[in-house]
């Protein structure tokens, strides 16, 4: 049940506005109106060939980007509404968190920001804002999709404020539109980013455990997924491994959901907002993990950390998908015919050729980076 919009939350009626003015919608409130353009966008469309921890071609039931920013939503969304926030709003930042992130996952974003280490480097923080500032471009009067003030400083705050040095990109916008980087970010910002962390906990274990890295039992060594798995068995002895896993995963996320929304609760109790304003002006967030909650979901983390991220098997593909990357990369800076036409276009200096590069090869899905390798070079992995 919904609880009743809440005074601190954001009121699409009350938004500060867009960058670019348009006349209100007749049927949408604007962020729903900005959720709706993330969704038709083309980067979230690339989203259903970019890994999460598994690339593509390993199976058809593991995540992707597309399918976590999903779960990422949903679970935002029943946060949301515990809370009397705004869904919309944390909808749009849910499905909008992970638009700048380049192929096949964190190996990629490494890669790619060793070889721009000289140019600013890469941040798919920064690259979400660009995309929806600048690199979409579906609109007659402006590039971008033109969001909500609202929506931007989720986008860019939802891990909290701002420290300098400010990423590239970033720094440049907010001259223009400033959202306010020193400052907490949006109740609903914050719900998203912790509905990531835990969409993150409950599906990877899920698909560490379809893949085969580890076995239920060995989940036991977390002693939260014990005393789970205990009360599973309970009530259902003898229940074959998959359903056993699956019970256990939606166990996991509605109790991460509760204490959540519990801590939550207390403390927006202990500061009493009466605004989105006073929401910004405090010392720290007010969207969290309890501390029991939190030390638990820091030795799932510890688990996935050495039982599933190190596995040798993910790490020799994601070694391959680094060079991968560095290759492409390589190979564009030395010869630029290799591009589609008009990237390189009047570019200003090896810094500008650089950055426009590494944009390109962070909008790439896995497949068209593992294609474009193939083009370009004699011998590709393939990331097996």
């Amino acid at each position: 049940m919904a609880a009743p919009r809440a005074p601190f939350s954001c009121d699409p009626d009350r938004s500060r506005g867009r960058l670019f003015a348009e006349p209100p919608s007749r049927t949408r409130s604007p962020f729903r109106r900005d959720c709706d353009r993330v969704i038709h966008s083309t980067a979230f469309r690339r989203l259903k060939h970019k890994t999460q921890v598994f690339v593509f071609h390993e199976g058809d039931h593991y995540r992707t980007r597309l399918t976590h920013s999903l779960e990422v939503a949903q679970i935002a969304r029943a946060l949301a509404r515990q809370l009397g926030l705004d869904e919309d709003l944390t909808e749009t930042l849910a499905l909008a968190h992970d638009l700048g992130h380049p192929p096949f996952g964190h190996a990629g974003e490494r890669a790619l920001n060793r070889c721009m280490a000289d140019h600013g480097g890469f941040d798919h923080n920064a690259q979400t804002l660009r995309i929806v500032t600048s690199f979409e471009q579906r609109y007659p009067d402006f590039d971008g999709l033109n969001l909500t003030w609202e929506s931007l400083e989720g986008i860019v705050k939802h891990n909290g404020p701002l420290q300098a040095p400010i990423p590239p990109g970033i720094a440049e916008f907010n001259a223009r539109f400033d959202l306010e980087l020193w400052s907490y970010a949006s109740l609903e910002a914050q719900v998203a980013a912790l509905a990531d962390d835990i969409a993150y906990d409950a599906h990877d274990i899920d698909d560490g455990l379809r893949a085969g890295l580890f076995m239920v039992d060995d989940l036991k060594e977390v002693p939260l997924l014990a005393a789970m798995i205990a009360e599973i068995d309970r009530h259902y002895p003898g229940l074959d491994p998959i359903r056993r896993g699956a019970e256990l995963v939606r166990e996991l996320i509605s109790y991460l959901i509760a204490a959540v929304a519990a801590e939550a609760e207390r403390r927006i109790g202990q500061v009493q907002p009466m605004s989105p304003h006073d929401v910004r002006r405090q010392t720290g967030p007010l969207v969290a993990f309890p501390a029991d909650a939190a030390g638990h979901e820091a030795a799932i983390k510890a688990f996935l950390w050495q039982r599933m991220y190190r596995h040798e098997r993910v790490m020799r593909v994601m070694r391959d998908a680094e060079r991968i990357v560095a290759d492409l990369f390589g190979r564009y800076q030395e010869d630029g015919a290799t591009l589609p036409a008009g990237w390189l276009d009047d570019c200003e200096g090896d810094g500008d050729r650089a950055r426009r590069i590494g944009h390109f090869i962070a909008g790439m899905t896995d497949r068209f980076a593992l294609t474009e390798h193939h083009r370009l070079f004699d011998s590709t992995p393939d990331l097996r």
